[in-house]
């Protein structure tokens, strides 16, 4: 009997944990049950404020210092004292959780962040949990934590992060490469004339799309008054989310640019502006980016967090399919570059669409699905 419950485990550490989770949720049939839980729901205020707050402060004002705490603890021992420290402090402030979780008894976990992974490793060794265990990493990077013992099975974002995995112990046979889950929107097709003329823009015209808070580049509509002085008949679009007082900034600019600026707060639509661009300004988180390359969209991106992001944004230069913003000045130059050479942008976006995993959702639900073994401990290469 296949499993009908699936639990869902994230993160609210930045965003891209919980919308990979949300994916996987939104590719589940009538025939599963599929919850989402945050972590963080479950535990102390003060260790919620410290496991949040504290790295969004961290990656926002002292990027530097997360790029050091990012390596160091990829380069720690798996019995050094600080981790057992670490490992320590995580067991005591995750108590309810583990009661919530025998409380909804699934079939099968999927972990999208490594806090969970490593303490239902932890529980499935002192036989306090008996269901496989998913990991499923979320950036075209691999770091130490997300490697767990008595995990069911990884999904890896592109080949490299899978050969990492078994270079770090993981069996072969548990590592999938499946790509980066993004909700089924991304994944089909829309048509470029309806999305424009819904959103008042022009399908025949260039179009940019800037997202994020342009973090390291100045505020979003500085970034976007600089843009719209460069040459080029353009449109530019730009989200500012939940930022208020960037979107009031951002509509008062319009009004000086009719027809060239669309300011957009949060919306669930997205992917109908992707629709709309050819070129999308962000950060290289690993959700967004793996958004953009379902779309087939070519990227500049800018200012990525130390750690993480800097690999994400390595990879898509490799791969062809981004170019790399530093400051003001190398993100008009970019943009230029781009906008005079229409057969490079295609080239890119070919690549990119290449890339693109839209499915990957929908593999990772069907294969915990397909009912894997009992998970075995493996010789891990963190214990050296």
């Amino acid at each position: 009997m296949k499993p009908q419950k699936i639990l869902l485990l994230s993160v609210s550490a930045g965003a891209g944990h919980m919308r990979a989770a949300e994916a996987i949720r939104a590719h589940a049939g009538d025939s599963v049950q599929a919850i989402h839980l945050d972590v963080m729901d479950y535990v102390s205020a003060g260790f919620r404020k410290l496991y949040t707050d504290f790295y969004i402060t961290l990656v926002n004002k002292l990027p530097a210092l997360w790029g050091y705490l990012y390596q160091a603890t990829h380069d720690a021992p798996a019995r050094s004292s600080m981790q057992r420290l670490r490992r320590g402090v995580e067991r005591l402030n995750t108590r309810a959780l583990m009661k919530e979780i025998g409380a909804f008894q699934p079939d099968a976990i999927i972990c999208t962040h490594f806090l969970p992974a490593e303490l239902l490793s932890r529980a499935i060794a002192k036989g306090e949990l008996h269901c496989p265990v998913w990991v499923q990493v979320t950036d075209f990077d691999l770091h130490r934590l997300w490697i767990q013992d008595n995990m069911a099975g990884y999904f890896a974002a592109n080949d490299e992060v899978a050969f990492r995995m078994r270079a770090a112990g993981v069996p072969a046979a548990r590592v999938h490469q499946t790509g980066i889950p993004i909700m089924p929107a991304f994944g089909q097709p829309l048509p470029r004339a309806a999305c424009a003329a819904a959103f008042g823009l022009d399908p025949a015209r260039p179009t940019l799309l800037m997202m994020g808070g342009g973090a390291g580049l100045g505020s979003l509509h500085t970034v976007a008054a600089r843009l719209l002085a460069l040459e080029g008949d353009f449109q530019l679009i730009v989200l500012a989310g939940k930022n208020a007082q960037a979107l009031t900034a951002l509509q008062q600019l319009a009004l000086r640019h009719p027809g060239r600026l669309l300011a957009q707060g949060f919306t669930s639509q997205v992917e109908r502006l992707m629709a709309c661009a050819d070129l999308v300004i962000t950060k290289p988180g690993g959700l967004t980016t793996s958004e953009c390359l379902a779309m087939g969209l070519p990227m500049i991106v800018n200012s990525p967090i130390p750690g993480q992001e800097e690999r994400n944004a390595d990879f898509l230069l490799e791969q062809g399919v981004a170019l790399k913003a530093f400051d003001h000045v190398t993100l008009e130059y970019r943009v230029q570059l781009l906008l005079r050479d229409p057969a490079r942008l295609a080239e890119m976006a070919g690549k990119a669409r290449a890339l693109g995993r839209p499915d990957a959702a929908r593999r990772v639900l069907e294969r915990v699905l397909a009912q894997p073994e009992a998970p075995r401990q493996f010789a891990s290469a963190r214990a050296a």
